[in-house]
């Protein structure tokens, strides 16, 4: 396969460990949701103002919104970005996670004085309430898990706030998550915060981008793909989740099945180096946090793998690991970096 500058099958049993330490903190999670459903229903009491209850349905929950949300804490960029695209920039009472990755450029500056309530983890329970949030959007269930200090759902209740959790990240739809996800999470917000207008052209914005892909790939061959993570001397492989949908969007053919046991209870399984061997793939996709990280990255696999397909021809294909995370728009970014290093001639 040829291929452009990089930018930034025999079957074998899968044999899983320990995870590494930056998707073993994913674990925590128990397994994620259904969509999310919207619904709106005046209001008895006020017939003739100017707002309406909105009831959305988010990770098996209901959440009903009398009023728009003052006070909204993005938990991870992701999700801050996501907001702020929509127009809600004067609402943000907080960003957590800061350096899990930055923002895109074009928005930096919108975020710049809004309060950063963490850098490297989810905020810290008496952190997150100090900012006296009604909304918290978060991209995964995880960044509510009292038991690691942080707030939990009902303690967020009991402060008068609600969460919303990107619906790739709710925890019985973790591992079936899809990139078209975001368009819910993006309606969903977009009716929460009575931006319907804004919501509605973002997430056409969106869909016109994915559909630009499918169209480009149309009728090409689907080139078999592995999706790893490297962390030291840990690989883990990726097999399911929004992480798969994204491999199988961008015109790839996933040498892990997604219904292979290893799987089933998590999105990804550490394995040895023979099972990439095994399955020689022609491209390797692996997600990185930064310039650093993706550098050792490629020496591990160019030492590890000198005889994979995807090595000899220098299909490596790095990706920004928050890309990755579910509710994100970057999911799409990464759909399209991805599409454009296995198909090519296409774009």
């Amino acid at each position: 396969m040829n291929r452009r500058p990089a930018r930034t099958r025999p079957r074998a049993t899968t044999r899983t460990r320990t995870l590494p330490s930056t998707l073993a903190a994913l674990s925590a999670i128990p397994l994620a949701l259904t969509a999310c459903g919207t619904g709106v229903t005046s209001d008895p009491s006020n017939p003739q103002g100017p707002e309406e209850t909105v009831e959305v349905t988010n990770c098996g929950r209901k959440l009903t919104f009398d009023t728009t949300p003052e006070n909204v804490v993005g938990m991870m960029p992701s999700q801050t970005e996501m907001l702020i695209r929509l127009g809600l920039q004067d609402s943000l009472a907080g960003q957590a996670q800061t350096d899990v990755s930055t923002l895109p450029e074009d928005i930096a500056e919108k975020a710049a004085d809004v309060p950063v309530l963490s850098t490297d983890a989810p905020p810290a329970r008496e952190d997150l309430l100090a900012t006296a949030p009604d909304l918290v959007v978060s991209p995964t269930e995880y960044e509510f898990t009292a038991e690691q200090g942080f707030a939990s759902i009902d303690q967020l209740k009991e402060n008068g706030a609600q969460a919303y959790v990107a619906t790739g990240g709710c925890a019985d739809r973790r591992n079936t998550a899809e990139v078209t996800d975001v368009l819910t999470d993006i309606t969903g917000l977009g009716a929460i915060m009575r931006v319907p207008e804004e919501a509605e052209e973002l997430s056409a914005e969106a869909e016109d981008r994915l559909s630009a892909v499918d169209d480009a790939i149309e009728g090409s061959q689907r080139p078999s793909v592995a999706q790893v993570y490297v962390e030291g001397e840990s690989l883990s492989a990726i097999g399911a989740g929004v992480e798969a949908d994204i491999i199988k969007r961008a015109g790839g053919d996933n040498v892990f099945d997604p219904e292979a046991p290893e799987f089933a209870e998590f999105f990804a399984a550490e394995i040895n180096p023979e099972e990439i061997i095994s399955r020689n793939p022609e491209a390797i996709v692996f997600g990185v946090s930064g310039p650093a990280q993706e550098e050792e990255t490629r020496e591990y696999l160019h030492s590890t793998f000198p005889d994979v397909a995807a090595v000899e021809n220098d299909v490596l294909i790095a990706v920004s690991q928050a890309d990755l995370h579910p509710g994100t728009l970057g999911n799409i970014d990464a759909v399209e970096t991805i599409a454009e290093e296995l198909h090519p001639g296409a774009f």
